[in-house]
């Protein structure tokens, strides 16, 4: 008999730069219960789901940052009703928030979360994209390397809710390394939440055409490492920037299985089964059979991109 999880992706609509914790925590809520409402075991939430996608804006107090966008304990005491609330349901869940740690160290993190309440992994983002420094004749800042550090914590999985599975967040999701390194480890299930601008902020790129990529990254990353993937979006217009949706729910097999139709709070949900992840990796995908990485060092070794002629 096959394993199922019915999973969700819960997006979120914007969240403005005036909106407190309790009004995200108050939406995350009644996401949790609509996605109970359909029968969902695990929920995917949004990256930095409890405040608006801060980094877009250049603030030199960072004392102020840091009350305003950061959390130093999970669950705070704003935040402690939502996790209240899926303990109560039985819903285990991945969530992601910014993270100040005791010492003073900044990171994106998400967190895994089991039907009990109980924490039961931790991940802080690897790929920051963006940049450090100001740029005011932008339209808009991207300012992740200036408020985070690179996550300390690598690319791990947990045995979790009758699966393996593994936590990414957003700009992840664009290297192929982090999702084999989880397919490495006999990841079934990988989530990842996102938000994602619509406007390129380093070269022009039509929004349709950014679209396009987070989807075939989505289902080419699925189907490459034989798992199942689920990506959820923070999206809307967040004070007059655009941030889009396309929350997916995405099949070993590379198909879409769910996908949103707005870029307001929405969940969609997903029966998976489970063992269809087993079945590609005993098969197409079995890494003892088939994986050469003798022939893959430059994937270690090398950063950037070097011309290496060939040996006559």
């Amino acid at each position: 008999m096959s394993r199922h999880l019915k999973i969700a992706a819960a997006q979120l609509g914007p969240l403005h730069r005036a909106d407190s914790r309790r009004v995200a925590v108050r939406r995350l809520i009644a996401l949790l219960r609509e996605a109970h409402g359909m029968g969902a075991k695990f929920v995917v939430f949004p990256e930095l789901a409890f405040t608006t996608f801060f980094p877009r804006w250049w603030m030199e107090d960072q004392a102020q940052v840091d009350e305003r966008y950061f959390e130093r304990a999970i669950p705070s005491a704003e935040t402690q009703p939502f996790f209240d609330e899926a303990k109560k349901l039985g819903i285990g869940y991945y969530i992601g928030y910014a993270e100040l740690t005791p010492e003073g160290r900044r990171f994106n993190t998400a967190v895994l979360v089991g039907p009990d309440g109980q924490l039961v992994g931790k991940y802080r983002k690897v790929h920051l994209p963006g940049h450090a420094e100001h740029k005011p004749q932008a339209a808009f800042q991207h300012l992740e390397k200036k408020y985070f550090e690179v996550g300390d914590l690598g690319f791990r999985v947990w045995r979790f809710m009758d699966t393996i599975t593994g936590m990414l967040i957003c700009n992840d999701r664009r290297w192929p390394e982090a999702f084999r390194v989880l397919a490495l480890q006999g990841a079934e299930l990988v989530a990842l939440g996102f938000n994602t601008p619509t406007e390129n902020l380093h070269y022009p790129e039509p929004p349709a055409l950014r679209v396009h990529h987070h989807l075939i990254m989505a289902q080419s990353m699925a189907f490459q490492n034989a798992t199942w993937l689920v990506e959820t979006a923070k999206c809307g217009l967040e004070d007059g920037f655009r941030m889009f949706g396309h929350s997916v729910i995405v099949a070993p097999t590379g198909e879409i299985a769910a996908k949103t139709a707005t870029e307001d709070d929405e969940v969609v949900v997903f029966n998976a089964d489970i063992d269809l992840a087993q079945n590609l990796k005993q098969t197409m995908f079995n890494f003892a059979a088939h994986r050469r990485p003798e022939h893959y060092k430059l994937i270690v070794e090398r950063v950037g991109a070097e011309v290496t002629p060939a040996n006559p």
